[in-house]
């Protein structure tokens, strides 16, 4: 049986697809944190057979919530303090998502301005289906 220790304040990000874990991790650059982060790949999981855990022990507000609903709006936010859980956050596909993925059209602006931002608008919220805002081209959410 695996035991990591409770963290004072921080967030736990539960119910993450089991081997995306490190992925998050970089995409939500843990990485450039100064602070403790556990990773728990492949834990048992009575919904889903396995799941991956991270517990990040550091300030809430660091976390980019519309990074993690972009990648995952399933997964679950616990915030901790006091080691308590005190609040579960529910996320929801952002309407707009900037500099988390690049537009892949050769045409598009981006391509040329190299300091232009890279927007993605939420045009289909069923299917999950971002587009860019400047050229229109589709992007598959999963990073």
């Amino acid at each position: 049986m695996l035991n990591v220790g409770k963290i004072e304040e921080g967030f736990v990000l539960d119910h993450i697809e089991a081997g995306k874990s490190l992925s998050l991790y970089h995409h939500l650059q843990l990485d450039k944190l100064d602070c403790p982060v556990a990773i728990i790949k492949n834990a048992r999981s009575n919904k889903k057979g396995k799941k991956d855990i991270l517990k990040v022990e550091c300030d809430i507000n660091t976390l980019n919530l519309d990074v993690l609903a972009f990648i995952d709006h399933n997964i679950t936010v616990n915030v901790i303090k006091d080691g308590k859980i005190v609040d579960k956050r529910e996320l929801t596909l952002p309407k707009e998502i900037r500099n988390i993925i690049k537009c892949k059209n050769p045409r598009c602006i981006t391509s040329i301005e190299q300091g232009l931002p890279h927007i993605f608008v939420l045009s289909d919220e069923k299917k999950e289906i971002y587009r860019c805002k400047y050229c229109e081209e589709k992007c598959s959410k999963r990073l």
